[in-house]
């Protein structure tokens, strides 16, 4: 007997319907509740997911619906305006309507597609996440935010239409490779250190166990980052206030992941950018040197790169100028004024902004 999942409320707002992430084993028997009345159902996949994905769409075509699956490129190559517009050519042809539901199951970069396509098809129609990546897990799928990257930059195009339901099936974390395993800790890490410091304590305590879904404490990291992001999206969808805390290492990171055409890891990125931002609070004089040695610690132990090549600011510069979380030619970054003590730096000094790059250059 399968133990009842952990269910966290994810409250509404912005006029949004609330909504749970279920957290255990076996969950897909949870989702025709989640389907509910709709005719048709759509399974997006990525390539890498395609038996997992003919498997989901059989056992829903087995309770009555119509169900197709819509298989897209890997990672981030779905995330784009092309793929987009594939799914949409495969709803339409499919007599998608607004009553019908979108299933998203994958990793992060998946989700954010399949989020997106619901919300643009018919101006939105519901959709639900099955995440299977750690990152997909304890960020992408939570939280409403949906988008797909352009030449310019990454999530640049995107929508906030939080989903019906979040399903994270621990099992799914069983045959992810360890690179991309340790990639999803940094999100958690993140939600450590602007939030939940007993997540840091828990990674420190047994770093080798933190790198594996068989460690003692996997179910209650995820447990506790999604608690982190479900509370502070509950009362703030559109970032118009608490919410921006969410991005602590992400300006730069975002960089980083474009500078690298995507090849990095999204967490990779993170932790680097994290550290950065570390460097750049106690270049300022906001946070403690503890707190910021502690980023490079809590991250190395793990297995996650805290530098990045350093002739490569310029870009860098360049880049976050355009980040979304710049306001007009003003950037933007969180800093940790002390542990789980996050705050907007708005337009600092470049000098220090080079200084901190400074200590993360490889």
């Amino acid at each position: 007997m399968t133990d009842a999942p952990t269910r966290i409320q994810v409250a509404g707002s912005a006029g949004t319907a609330p909504y749970e992430v279920l957290v255990g084993q076996q969950l897909l028997g949870e989702l025709p509740a989640l389907v509910g009345p709709a005719k048709r159902v759509a399974v997006l996949h990525p390539e890498a997911l395609a038996a997992t994905g003919e498997a989901l769409r059989e056992d829903l075509a087995a309770q009555g619906y119509e169900a197709i699956a819509i298989q897209v490129p890997n990672a981030e190559e779905a995330k784009t305006a092309e793929v987009a517009a594939y799914c949409w050519k495969a709803l339409g042809q499919s007599n998608f309507t607004r009553t019908d539901v979108i299933v998203g199951v994958g990793g992060g970069a998946t989700t954010d597609l399949a989020g997106f396509v619901a919300a643009t098809w018919l101006r939105g129609v519901r959709w639900i996440a099955v995440p299977t990546t750690v990152l997909g897990m304890v960020d992408a799928a939570v939280g409403g935010k949906t988008g797909i990257n352009t030449a310019e930059g990454k999530n640049l195009v995107g929508s906030f239409h939080p989903p019906a339901g979040v399903l994270c099936d621990l099992a799914a974390l069983e045959s992810l490779p360890v690179h991309d395993y340790v990639s999803g800790l940094a999100e958690i890490i993140k939600a450590g250190f602007i939030a939940d410091p007993a997540i840091l304590d828990l990674i420190e305590a047994d770093p080798e166990a933190a790198r594996t879904p068989q460690g003692p404490h996997t179910a209650e990291l995820i447990e506790r980052a999604i608690r982190v992001k479900a509370e502070v999206v509950s009362g703030d969808l559109k970032e118009a206030g608490r919410r921006e805390i969410l991005n602590y290492g992400h300006t730069l990171a975002h960089a980083i992941e474009k500078n690298e055409r995507y090849e990095w890891r999204h967490g990779a990125a993170v932790a680097v950018g994290m550290v950065f931002a570390a460097e750049l609070g106690r270049i300022a004089g906001r946070l403690d040197d503890a707190t910021a040695d502690r980023h490079r610690m809590v991250l190395q132990a793990v297995g996650l790169p805290v530098t990045y090549r350093g002739d490569q600011w310029p870009k860098l510069l360049d880049t976050m100028k355009v980040d979304k979380k710049t306001r007009g030619d003003r950037l933007r970054f969180i800093v940790l004024d002390g542990l789980a003590k996050p705050a907007v730096m708005e337009a600092p000094d470049p000098a220090m902004l080079l200084a901190a790059h400074a200590e993360i250059a490889a």
